[in-house]
């Protein structure tokens, strides 16, 4: 893999960091094969965490890779060592977002928690969501072509069947919802009633971004208690307000509303491109 250097004239650049279900056997490993930066980023994965992170990324099975609490620090690390070969070449952010877990990448980017602190941090936040809601009793769907408002009034009447709400504002016809299982899959029904052109349930094992994580939310803030958390350099667009942060503890705070609030894509890329 080689990267060339090109004339671009722009006044900011944004780093845009990816979540969880953009996970695949072998990613990472042309960064790793190429790139010193990127290799030491992967050893010092493997040094914290107690485990190779190259054979869970590049030989694991895929199912080992996509359990949650593996799945979590394996996108935060090969994020990072993509981020360090950019770097090497000159390519820095001006601000930076993440979407869902990749607000982690994010806040490593922007120098708000080191790497090393990171990755054992995601690895237990992925623990902690899966010990909080048992595999099969919730449930994430992708809802297509209606809007926010029509969502939540899906939502609201599923809601007598449990705990079911948007979750991702992905784009203005594109929302993903999250719940109890029951309470999901019916308004996977009604939003089919209402006219959505397609409805796609996500093979994810935590039902994300709803009151359902709030339990995590607690543990999750006690995890940050721990670690060092500095003021960002650049701005951060955050999941939960879809605003521009660098205070520390304003960021602590985000961090731990992000699981059990809507993650607002949308305004977060509007956000972006007002900068």
């Amino acid at each position: 893999m080689t990267i060339r250097k090109v004339s671009i004239k722009v006044r900011k650049i944004a780093f845009i960091f990816p979540g969880q279900g953009s996970q695949y056997p072998g990613m990472g490993k042309e960064l790793f094969e190429n790139y010193d930066e990127a290799k030491k980023i992967f050893d010092e994965a493997d040094k914290r965490l107690g485990y190779s992170m190259s054979q869970l990324c590049f030989n694991g099975q895929k199912e080992s890779l996509d359990l949650t609490e593996n799945t979590q620090p394996a996108i935060l690390t090969v994020s990072i060592a993509a981020l360090e070969v950019l770097k090497r070449h000159g390519i820095l952010p001006s601000v930076v977002a993440g979407h869902s877990l990749g607000e982690y990448s994010a806040v490593v980017a922007a120098g708000g928690i080191s790497f090393s602190d990171a990755v054992l941090l995601v690895k237990n936040r992925g623990k902690f969501m899966q010990e909080a809601y048992p595999e099969g009793s919730g449930m994430m769907a992708a809802i297509i072509g209606l809007d926010k408002e029509a969502l939540n009034s899906v939502c609201k009447e599923a809601a007598k069947e449990g705990i079911v709400s948007p979750a991702n504002i992905n784009s203005p016809i594109q929302i993903v919802i999250a719940g109890e299982k029951k309470a999901v899959q019916k308004a996977m029904e009604l939003a089919k009633q209402k006219g959505a052109k397609k409805i796609v349930p996500l093979s994810v094992s935590v039902p994300s971004h709803c009151e359902l994580m709030e339990p995590v939310g607690k543990r999750l803030d006690a995890e940050l208690n721990k670690i060092d958390i500095k003021d960002l350099s650049i701005p951060l667009i955050n999941n939960a307000d879809a605003k521009a942060i660098t205070d520390s503890a304003e960021l602590k705070d985000s961090l731990v509303r992000q699981l059990s609030y809507p993650l607002l894509w949308v305004d977060s890329v509007m956000r972006m491109i007002e900068m």
